[in-house]
């Protein structure tokens, strides 16, 4: 039997997913490592407990099934994106914590380049927004607040990547220093349209393009790991919504995935050519294949499956995350209960950095039960403000079908509130791990061992198809209480 081994590296835990060579998942490890939470808006990740917690699952999930090295044709890596690591060249030892694609500590660094009138620029280089969530201005601080780390950089010392370049550089000993192109469009540094590093954007971050990785395919030759017993290659990299933009077969221009994790990321596939949003969207690369750049509008929601952990590790109404649906469906229909969950700020299309959460609608008789359903509802609401965004955006087919993943994904309370909320069919597939697919799908072609995008296209399958069923004015009554709560909550 030939083998897959794909790493899936989260915001909250490191996975390591076997996949045999008929694309079923043979068997999964996991381990949660520790949230640090300096100062308030601020988010870290230790990189070596990063490491090791990846080390470990890989060895796990290999042991447990008694595979070998000789067994696995590749590794597939796909990675929380916008994390930001620099690290030692010689000894391959970070010099601070990692800062989260949640961390907000680079707003007043983004609020003073934007007053200097540099965002339309940079909007036009690299299809994002001038925000502390991408990796730019946060190198940026690092090289600023570091000892002599710039200096260094400059020298050649020190490395710059994202999750992926870091987990390469340790799997490969410290061999390979590159990225993948969807890993790369996020960092604020990388012209999406010319495919290379922008010379005028790292001069204005004063960023050293000497520590920033090799820019490759997603499916391409990473280099090697000896660490599993012999030399197994990595051959797929990706961004976790990439990735699962490819695990839900999303390759024709129009087809549109959200995948609903710590935070909620929907992707729109434009096709060749990059659409610029009219509804401060993102343009970005979906994924780069022998070469040619396939593009994609996406909006970012900070906080979707993270609400849920709120109730439960916050508040302390719930156990664990399935309760939530449960409890919501005993919700008094008659509380109109809102939150907005901006906890750490507000994404797409509002990118307000320093907003934070609110609750509107409170009665004497609200509960947890009211509680749990506004957690759910805000990431159907923060959902359709992304639809009606890329609608407004890509000028295409209302009738479109949104295809979804993710833990949250699995709650049938959750899909039904989505689908009632837009006014469309959402489409939940049989396999539902689509992030770690898509990168085991990239590493198994690259190998020869899985098909191409239209075989592997054949093989999407459905298992529910949620319609809607709430009357169009108890919808839009809904939604226009939403955008109330978000304006008060801006305005707090």
């Amino acid at each position: 039997m030939t083998y897959i081994l794909a790493i899936d590296q989260g915001t909250t835990s490191s996975r390591a997913i076997l996949f045999d060579g008929d694309m079923a998942r043979v068997g999964t490890a996991q381990q949660e490592f520790t949230q640090h939470f300096p100062q308030a808006g601020w988010v870290e990740h230790d990189a070596e407990e990063i490491w090791s917690t990846t080390l470990a699952v890989c060895q796990e999930v290999l042991a447990n099934h008694g595979i070998g090295s000789d067994q696995i044709a590749g590794i597939g890596i796909t990675n929380q994106r916008e994390t930001t690591v620099l690290w030692d060249r010689e000894t391959g030892k970070p010099l601070h914590n990692a800062i989260v694609w949640q961390d907000r500590r680079t707003a007043a660094i983004c609020d003073a380049f934007r007053s200097e009138g540099c965002e339309d620029d940079i909007v036009a280089q690299t299809g994002l927004l001038l925000d502390p969530y991408f990796s730019g201005t946060k190198v940026k601080w690092l090289l600023d607040t570091i000892p002599g780390a710039r200096e260094r950089a400059e020298r050649g010392e020190v490395l710059f990547g994202t999750i992926d370049s870091f987990l390469i550089w340790r799997l490969t000993g410290g061999k390979v220093h590159a990225t993948d192109a969807t890993n790369a469009a996020r960092t604020l540094l990388f012209n999406i349209h010319t495919g290379e590093w922008s010379p005028e954007i790292c001069d204005l971050l004063h960023v050293p393009v000497a520590m920033l990785p090799e820019v490759r395919d997603c499916a391409a030759d990473f280099g090697s790991t000896e660490l599993f017993g012999g030399s197994i290659p990595i051959l797929g990299v990706a961004g976790d919504q990439q990735a699962a933009t490819m695990g839900q077969a999303c390759f024709q221009p129009g087809m549109m995935k959200s995948t609903y994790g710590t935070g909620c990321f929907a992707l729109l596939n434009t096709g060749s050519d990059p659409v610029v949003s009219n509804n401060r969207l993102l343009t970005t690369i979906a994924y780069q294949l022998g070469g040619q750049r396939t593009y994609a509008l996406e909006g970012s929601i900070f906080i979707a499956g993270a609400a849920v952990q709120w109730l439960r590790d916050g508040l302390g109404i719930i156990e664990s995350a399935p309760q939530s649906g449960e409890l919501a469906a005993q919700a008094d229909p008659a509380q109109n209960v809102v939150l907005v969950p901006a906890f750490t700020g507000l994404g797409a299309p509002y990118w307000k950095p320093d907003c934070r959460g609110a609750v509107f609608g409170l009665t004497r008789n609200s509960g947890p039960a009211e509680f749990s359903k506004a957690a759910l509802e805000s990431i159907a609401y923060q959902t359709r403000d992304l639809w009606e965004a890329m609608q407004g955006d890509w000028g295409g087919d209302a009738d479109v079908t949104l295809r979804v993943d993710g833990g949250m994904s699995a709650s049938n309370w959750a899909m039904q509130g989505l689908s009632n909320l837009l006014g469309a069919s959402v489409d939940r597939p049989v396999m539902q791990e689509t992030t770690a697919l898509g990168a085991a799908w990239l590493a198994g072609m690259q190998a020869g061992v899985y098909p191409d995008q239209a075989g592997f296209a054949d093989t999407w399958a459905l298992d529910q198809r949620f319609d809607p069923k709430m009357a169009e004015a108890d919808r839009e009554a809904a939604y226009a209480r939403w955008k109330t709560a978000v304006a008060a909550a801006m305005a707090f």
